[in-house]
């Protein structure tokens, strides 16, 4: 339009006014600048099914043109479809265009790249692209990759059904069918269905018996798989036993019997049948009843003063037995003896039944003078025997009262010679309750020596006194108790342990300091701690094979944990085992309690099994609250309602659990084969004035923190390593441990010990329930200028493994530090947080998680990873996981801490054929 002056045409001007114009500003201000253009709607990802096309659509405003650009190409005007609006609110075009695809021009596509389309709006202002949408030809294979097999399982047992889908565009969704009913694990928590599809029933039960359909499905077509039918069945179990019938035979050999029968449960569904037999006979073999018959008559007694004489006889041929009759008839007869000269004449007679009081049996009023002599004569012997008797009990016990509280004064004692001494049996004390106290072979003796003719040359040491019934020989017995921990009086212990450790190598108010330190706080040996957030870290206890790995993730984003892991070395912080068990590892915790963990963490400590898992039935326990021992999982058994994982490698075992608390294993045996390693030190003290040298020898699970605690102790005490410790495997086969010195240079030192060798009870060694056990030999020198000791010492399990220690050394004066070169002494750092305390990037991490954790047709995925490292022996815990290559992974860094070589790691993946993950790793590492 032409604005016009005011001197221009009138007529014009009204027509001005008609559109209401009015008159109009010479100048209008400039109009606001366009905008780019936004996509209201982008083209979407589609797929062509059989032979449809598909139609990608979009819609931008502002726009003055759009168009679509697939494979980077334009596409013709012509194949468009163009529709333009104007937005009643905001007053701005708005179009919209659309194309068609067909599946020719998807298949004419040559190349890596899947055939895609973009969509380019434009305005004054430039030019804006939508996302791509990537157009591809959907299928589905008709053949599974795997279908699910049919099986019998027992009641209780964990189930799996593998389905692996057929290949096909999209990925085909899965479902599984129970009887034609899909199944819901929200509705049943007895089922789950892991990322890759496999269906798991975590405890068969009998209703679970069934057919099992994998149902495979996307856009295009739906696929079921064969059917696989699980019958869970019953086996069966007896009842209890009837009671024992009566015996079938009153008199004589018979039988009686019980029954039970195969009904607790009774067999279902093809459940074994009970073994063994449902009735049981016993022999049995009532006595018969015998009826007592009479003996002979005795002989008449001479005629008595009652002008009578008597005879008798027994019912005792045989006498009545089992219920048999009496014998009927006269006991006692009387007749007269004076053939009528006396008018006294009776007849008595006794029934062999008894029928009240003296007077109804038929007897003469009175016996005669003879039998009252007999009774007296009687009378007077038994009471000559009871003073007798009296007499000799008090004179025995004076005697033996006077043996043991008197002094041996013999002369020939008193000048060294030999006298025999019998050795009574040990009172029942209990010397080892605590670890056994074998240092009585080193006693002192403060008197003269005596043979001990009657004693063997093993002393074995059991739970008794080894001199106990010869307390004047002054036998003083040296308690050896374990470690000094921070609540033990140092100075108790060194008496306790050394008897004869010189007062200058343990001056009383150094160790009175020392001990006050320690009650200050927690061993820091045995502790550590640190803060920990989402980037997580790991706490490591140094030089005791325990560690926390606490894994990026685990601690909720936002939240700070000041976490902790110990080490616990009292007795009362260890489990109690029976007979047949053995603690494997030390007990440890780890906190807070309670803390809200989003993924396990893994607590690593190194155990004492040996070799075959066979060989074992490994469970681990846990500490509740108010101190009592819990099982939580036997290693091997784990499932869907056990709160960890346990993975056992050679010397350690990594436990991954989502709850901190107190955790220790124990072991329990199967075979006569099964073998725990053993730990045996020797340690001799660093200095020697004395003329007595003590040689101690520790027997101790192989465990990195047994050895730590003892090196400690010995450090403590003034004590050194005077061999390298060595291995022993100890053997389930209830020997004991048998310890021995041979080759003493018997021209400079005598030993003190009585008998050839010392012995360790097997339930003590086997137990692992006692710490530092261990046992003393002591030498004495002849001369304080002997400073040379050369001798062997051999420790070897009875019919079993042993180890000889060279022993070679020098009773310097000098004081010198205990040899802890076995403890690796880098390793102050207790510490590590964030991602410097794992040795996989965080960067490599999440690529191979997003690479590995969605599940592969060629199964190189993260059960293939499992399957390379080794960590595959139950699958079903990482299945149950967010991120399985991430749990993976994190169990790789405890295995391999702190040393983890990511060049096998890059290898592994190599094998695999993941590629796409080993070029990174290598350029960051």
């Amino acid at each position: 339009m032409c604005l016009k002056g005011p001197d221009s045409n009138p007529a014009e001007r009204v027509d001005d006014d008609y559109l209401g114009l009015g008159e109009l500003p010479e100048t209008f201000p400039s109009d606001p600048p366009e905008p780019l253009p936004h996509f209201l709607t982008e083209p979407e990802e589609a797929y062509i099914v059989k032979n449809k096309p598909v139609n990608l659509y979009c819609k931008a405003t502002p726009a003055t043109q759009i168009y679509f650009k697939c494979n980077s190409e334009w596409v013709h005007q012509k194949e468009h479809t163009v529709e333009e609006r104007v937005d009643e609110t905001s007053g701005l075009v708005v179009r919209e265009a659309s194309i068609e695809i067909t599946r020719q021009q998807v298949e004419e596509l040559f190349g890596l790249e899947d055939f895609w389309c973009q969509c380019v709006a434009w305005s004054s202002a430039g030019t804006t692209k939508s996302r791509k949408a990537h157009v591809r030809i959907a299928y589905l294979r008709k053949t599974f990759d795997q279908e699910p097999l049919g099986k019998e399982v027992s009641l209780e047992q964990e189930v799996l059904l593998q389905c692996r889908p057929p290949e096909g565009i999209p990925a085909a969704e899965v479902e599984w069918l129970k009887n034609e009913e899909v199944i819901d694990p929200a509705d049943d928590r007895n089922f789950y269905i892991t990322i890759d599809h496999n269906l798991i029933i975590k405890q068969a039960r009998l209703s679970d018996t069934a057919n099992y359909t994998c149902v495979a499905k996307n856009i295009v077509a739906k696929r079921r798989s064969t059917t696989a039918t699980v019958i869970v069945y019953v086996n069966g179990g007896w009842s209890t036993w009837t009671e024992w019938s009566a015996c079938n035979s009153r008199c004589g050999r018979g039988f009686q019997k019980r029954t039970r029968s195969c009904t607790n449960p009774a067999p279902l569904n093809g459940g074994a049948i009970c073994e063994g037999q449902a009735i049981q006979k016993l022999a049995c073999n009532p006595l018969c009843p015998v009826d007592g018959l009479w003996t002979e008559w005795s002989k008449w007694s001479t005629c008595g003063t009652e002008c009578t004489h008597w005879r008798r006889r027994e019912c005792s041929a045989p006498a009545p037995k089992n219920g048999g009759k009496d014998c009927e008839g006269m006991v006692l007869q009387s007749k007269n003896c004076t053939d009528g000269l006396c008018m006294q004449s009776s007849l008595f007679q006794k029934s062999s039944e008894p029928k009240g009081k003296s007077d109804e049996f038929g007897y003469s009023s009175a016996p005669s003078t003879d039998d009252v002599a007999l009774y007296v004569g009687i009378v007077i012997a038994v009471i000559m025997c009871l003073v007798i008797s009296v007499i000799v009990a008090l004179f025995v016990y004076r005697k033996n009262h006077r043996d043991f509280d008197s002094d041996i004064i013999d002369s020939s004692a008193l000048n060294g010679g030999f006298q025999p001494v019998s050795i009574k049996t040990a009172r029942t004390a209990d010397l080892l309750a605590a670890p056994p106290d074998l240092t009585s072979a080193a006693a002192m003796y403060r008197g003269p020596v005596y043979a001990l003719h009657d004693v063997a040359d093993k002393i074995p040491m059991t739970n008794s006194p080894l001199l106990d019934p010869l307390p004047n020989l002054k036998i003083k017995v040296y308690n050896s108790s374990g470690l000094v921990t921070p609540q033990e009086d140092l100075s108790d212990f060194s008496s306790k342990l050394s008897p004869k450790l010189p007062h200058s190598l343990i001056d009383s108010d150094t160790m009175g300091q020392r001990t006050q330190s320690l009650m200050r706080s927690r061993d820091p040996s045995c502790t550590a701690f640190g803060s920990f957030n989402s980037l997580g870290g790991h706490l490591i206890v140094p030089n005791s094979g325990v560690s926390l790995l606490v894994p990026a993730g685990a601690i909720p984003q936002g939240r700070v944990y000041e976490m902790y892991v110990t080490v616990h070395r009292k007795e009362t912080m260890r489990p109690s085992v029976d007979d047949t068990q053995t603690v494997l590892s030390p007990v440890v915790s780890c906190g807070p309690p309670g803390a809200l963990l989003t993924r396990p963490v893994i607590i690593t400590m190194h155990h004492c099994a040996e070799a075959d898992s066979e060989d074992w039935l490994i469970q681990l326990k846990n500490q509740s609250q108010q101190g009592q021992w819990e099982d939580v999982v036997v290693v091997g058994e784990e499932n869907f309602t056990t709160p960890c994982y346990i993975q056992m490698d050679e010397e350690a075992c990594h436990i991954l659990t989502e709850t901190l608390g107190t955790y220790c294993l124990v072991g329990q045996s199967v075979s006569a084969a099964t073998t725990k390693r053993l730990k045996l030190a020797v340690f001799g003290p660093v200095t020697c004035t004395a003329l007595e040298y003590n040689i101690r020898v520790y027997c101790l699970d192989d465990t990195q923190d047994a050895l730590k605690e003892v090196l400690q102790m010995e450090k403590q005490m003034g004590g050194k390593l005077l061999d390298e410790p060595k291995t022993l495997n100890f053997k389930d086969s209830t020997h004991n441990l048998r310890l021995s010195l041979h080759d003493v240079p018997h021209t400079l030192w005598k030993s003190k010990l009585l008998a050839k060798y010392q012995e360790l009870p097997f339930q003590h060694v086997w137990s692992g329930s006692q710490r530092n056990l261990h046992c003393t030999f002591t030498l004495e020198r002849f001369s304080a200028s002997t400073v040379e000791l050369a001798c062997k010492l051999c420790v070897r399990q009875v019919e079993g493994e042993g180890q000889i220690f060279q022993l070679n050394t020098t009773l310097s004066e000098d004081s010198q530090c205990i040899d802890t070169s076995l403890l690796d002494p880098a390793s102050n750092i207790t510490t590590l947080v964030g991602p410097n305390a794992f040795r996989i990037p965080l960067s490599i991490r999440q690529k191979l998680c997003s690479s590995l954790d969605a599940p592969q047709t060629r199964g190189n995925d993260w059960r293939m990873l499992a399957h390379k490292l080794n960590l595959d022996r139950y699958l079903n815990y990482f299945a149950t996981k967010s991120s399985p290559t991430g749990v993976i992974l994190d169990l790789w860094e405890a295995q391999h801490f702190p040393d983890g070589n990511l060049n096998r790691l890059a290898a592994v993946l190599e094998e695999m054929g993941r590629h796409e993950n080993i070029v990174p790793m290598a350029t960051e590492h």
